[in-house]
């Protein structure tokens, strides 16, 4: 009984004592994702959609342990089916809302893109098609100090773009 006693306060304290290294980081914070894209093209002569790799770039603000603000570049790889083909990059920016737990945040993030498409088919010419469109998405970060890494999935209501969507895999580092 004594040892078990004598092993729960290490725990507790070795908790206590670690426990600043998984605190929450407030401040700026920069990242990068790379994940799997799904994006094409959706107009009068063309309806496709396709899987790529994608990457973005992150930069952003916490100032709260609850609310963020971040900014994104994103970069949906290439659609190709069949002759035609489209490449959709986009800036978003988004609120960020976070229910904090011990070393993990789940998180919310509502927002706005904006986009543009370029294609080309064999039978037409390349052309570009722009919008700025809802954004929205939810994830899962885990935090040790300064660096985290968050599994998301993000979604743009770009419907000439074939509402492109990302799940990507990342990190961020927090500057404080």
């Amino acid at each position: 009984m004594h040892a078990r006693t004598l092993a729960t306060a290490a725990a507790a304290a070795l908790a206590c004592a670690t426990a600043p290294a998984f605190s929450v980081d407030h401040g700026f914070y920069v990242g990068a994702s790379l994940g799997q894209t799904e994006s094409g093209l959706r107009d009068s002569s063309f309806n496709f959609k396709d899987r790529d790799q994608g990457f973005k770039v992150i930069a952003g603000i916490r100032a709260l342990s609850l609310l963020a603000v971040e900014l994104n570049y994103i970069d949906f790889g290439n659609s190709n089916v069949g002759g035609a083909s489209a490449k959709t990059k986009a800036g978003a920016g988004f609120v960020m809302a976070f229910l904090p737990i011990p070393v993990v945040d789940v998180y919310g993030k509502l927002g706005y893109v904006s986009w543009k498409t370029d294609a080309s088919a064999p039978s037409l010419a390349s052309f570009r098609t722009t919008g700025s469109d809802l954004a929205y998405g939810a994830g899962v970060q885990v935090h040790l100090g300064s660096l985290s890494a968050r599994l998301e999935y993000e979604a743009f209501d770009a419907q000439a773009a074939a509402k492109p969507t990302m799940l990507s895999l990342g990190a961020t580092y927090t500057f404080l």
